[in-house]
């Protein structure tokens, strides 16, 4: 499609005309391709704001930036917002501090779960031990699962210790699943420490935990 059958297709009242309008965006520059996925950031429909924000996310710019920010804090779609913030861990470093903050004001699972996996992607251990303590505290177990894993990745970084002692600190947590999670991770741990904690866990009352502990210590 040309720029004039884009612009068409943009403004379709059909919704699969406006994605694939903005799929083939793709093959122009951030220059031409960056104001055109902007006029779709209130579209009606969320599929096609979750298609601008990867598209954004693939043509960085400055705009684009600003665009992702907005999508990622205002909208009022969590997927919208989940895909604005995978966009916005492309753009690297100068996206961490958005990214931790908008975890620690955002509670949703969707939302939260990106940007753990994002930052799990990136090489900013201090941004991922923040956010995997934020959310420890989560109600939901899949986030708080997540940030186990995410500590876990921790290891032989800078913040290894503050990792380990986070761990520690739940082998005696109530849901099974979380001491389960928390066996798993400490195999990465070439710690003594790590080692103990793993030596009550095979003593634990759940035998998917005991099982997990038992593999770690191999």
């Amino acid at each position: 499609m040309d720029i004039h059958q884009i612009e068409v297709a943009l403004n379709s009242p059909n919704s699969n005309d406006r994605l694939k309008a903005l799929t083939e965006l793709r093959q122009y520059s951030p220059e031409v391709a960056v104001p055109l996925l902007t006029t779709k950031l209130q579209d009606p429909e969320f599929l096609v704001r979750s298609f601008v924000a990867m598209g954004l996310g693939k043509k960085q710019t400055e705009a684009s930036f600003s665009a992702l920010l907005d999508l990622m804090k205002w909208d009022r779609d969590p997927n919208v917002r989940a895909e604005a913030a995978n966009s916005l861990s492309l753009f690297g470093q100068i996206a961490t501090s958005h990214l931790v903050l908008a975890f620690q004001q955002d509670e949703n699972w969707l939302l939260r779960r990106s940007i753990l996996a994002a930052l799990m992607d990136m090489e900013y251990p201090e941004a991922l031990f923040d956010v995997c303590i934020c959310g420890l505290v989560d109600k939901d177990l899949t986030v708080k699962g997540s940030a186990i894993d995410g500590l876990s990745l921790l290891a032989g970084s800078g913040k290894q210790n503050d990792a380990l002692q986070q761990l520690l600190a739940l082998i005696d947590a109530e849901p099974w699943l979380i001491r389960w999670r928390v066996a798993r991770a400490l195999r990465k741990f070439d710690e003594p420490q790590a080692r103990d904690a793993l030596n009550r866990l095979k003593q634990d009352e759940d035998h998917r935990v005991v099982g997990a502990a038992l593999e770690s210590l191999i």
